[in-house]
């Protein structure tokens, strides 16, 4: 039972909130449509409705394998609505009948635990015992703020508790349920579904402008921009260019985009044509060219996906707080702060912490023998970094701020080869491994069926609009 019918747990107010990644049932009852209806159809009509749903309620409650049971710690989605017989027109929430019940929708707050957000309940069983039974499905280190949490009651005058969701994830749920003459818990997993989908396109703007014109996540700009890194200047783009893409993207309750990814790609740049081939060698998935070569390069072209350059490696720069002239041996990339800062290449981080000398927060990475970076100014250091870890190309390493002698929010990156400083723009970055030999056969297989897949999608003019889904497997 809630304790006290005018507040939420931690004070909140009674306004009942659901976050739209994480939707209400729309069919799910509320006291006021119940009195309007009763008004309208007499109040025999309403007891015979409240009935039905108390008997639905009953029923769903009862199905073995549904949420009351508690058999399975962790079934997927697709599984559980073959073994439960949902009826069409019932109303679900996480696997839980919700037709005669109410859901509250809550969210984490700073400094929120799971005591905490027990406490302002009345729970049958008792705070330490839902503790209890949670312990090995909850980390309560893992209880980030924003995180949804829901309260299912009944809809009786003194109302009862039936159910507790929290979730972990935005697809992995912990479902209490206090039904039973026990508590159970369990992991509850939303379904994730792919879309393959197709998408070809003049660059007539920039690449973001132009996936957000045909109603495409930007990320996918991101994506193609790091695979073409060292083949495509993004900054330099004309109206003549135009690519092809292949791309995979993931969803929940089918509206949520989870993850976005790249199957395969083309891009038509100055009048060449450049080919991203995805193939795995060594266990590791990467994207090559139409000769094998690794699109990929020992180090990337820059340690930001997106930035404007201030500042030029220079012997002579006039410093804008300290005003005068002294060596600038690095580039600034101006971005907002928090803007994540990635490691361009494999290697050791070596020196962490504060440059009184100016560079604020910084992080120093040796890549090899001869290669080493400085990445300075930074707001912040990534999670769990330290002097003496490894990390990989493309690791997120600290976010861009404005700490030390700095006028605005950048990075100021340096590259110093056998010590000395050299220009970041300009340095010359092998490519990694091609296609091995003994592995060329199986690669010229996998391009030729994209290279059919890409010409099969580009004669397809029937369809209407230029993102389309395809049997690409």
């Amino acid at each position: 039972m809630i304790d006290g019918k005018k507040m939420r747990p931690n004070g909140c107010s009674t306004r009942r909130t659901q976050p739209s990644e994480w939707p209400r049932p729309a069919n799910v009852r509320s006291r006021k449509t119940e009195n309007r209806q009763a008004k309208r159809f007499g109040l025999m009509h309403l007891f015979a409705v409240c009935g039905l749903l108390a008997a639905a309620g009953w029923v769903c409650s009862c199905k073995p394998g549904n949420s009351g049971a508690g058999a399975h710690q962790e079934t997927p989605d697709t599984a559980r609505n073959e073994m439960t017989g949902k009826r069409p027109g019932t109303a679900y929430l996480y696997d839980i009948c919700v037709d005669s019940l109410e859901v509250a929708g809550h969210r984490i707050r700073r400094g929120d635990n799971l005591s905490l957000l027990l406490s302002g309940l009345k729970l049958a069983p008792g705070r330490e015992a839902v503790l209890q039974v949670t312990d090995s499905l909850l980390d309560p280190k893992k209880l980030y703020e924003g995180l949804p949490w829901h309260v299912l009651t009944t809809r009786d005058s003194i109302p009862q508790v039936t159910h507790l969701v929290f979730a972990r994830s935005r697809t992995d749920h912990v479902i209490v349920d206090l039904t039973g003459d026990s508590i159970q818990a369990r992991l509850y997993r939303k379904e994730i579904r792919e879309k393959r989908r197709y998408l070809e396109k003049s660059v007539r703007t920039s690449l973001w402008m132009e996936m957000k014109s045909e109603g495409v996540d930007p990320v996918l700009a991101i994506h193609l921009s790091d695979i073409f890194a060292w083949q495509i200047d993004f900054f330099e783009l004309q109206p003549t260019d135009s690519f092809c893409v292949f791309y995979t993207e993931s969803f929940i309750d089918d509206t949520v985009s989870l993850k976005l990814s790249v199957d395969a790609a083309t891009f038509m740049h100055q009048g060449r044509t450049y080919m991203a081939i995805p193939f795995t060698q060594d266990s590791l998935p990467e994207f090559f060219d139409a000769d094998g070569q690794s699109l990929r390069r020992s180090f990337l072209k820059a340690p930001l996906d997106f930035f404007r350059i201030t500042s030029r490696f220079s012997n002579s720069r006039f410093h804008p707080v300290l005003k005068y002239y002294r060596a600038h041996h690095g580039v600034d990339y101006a971005a907002p702060t928090g803007t994540p800062v990635k490691t361009i290449g494999d290697g050791k981080v070596i020196a962490k912490g504060f440059q009184d000398g100016g560079g604020g927060n910084y992080v120093k990475i040796q890549h090899n023998p001869t290669y080493a970076t400085t990445y300075m100014h930074l707001h912040g250091f990534a999670r769990g970094l330290s002097v003496g870890q490894h990390v990989r190309q493309g690791d997120v390493i600290g976010y861009v701020g404005s700490t030390g002698l700095s006028t605005g929010p950048h990075l100021d990156f340096r590259v110093y080869r056998n010590g000395t400083p050299i220009n970041p723009l300009k340095i010359e970055s092998p490519p990694a491994c091609p296609v091995r030999a003994e592995l060329r056969d199986s690669f010229e297989r996998v391009k030729r069926r994209f290279i059919q897949k890409f010409n099969e999608s580009k004669r397809n003019d029937s369809i209407p609009f230029p993102v389309r889904e395809t049997g690409l497997h």
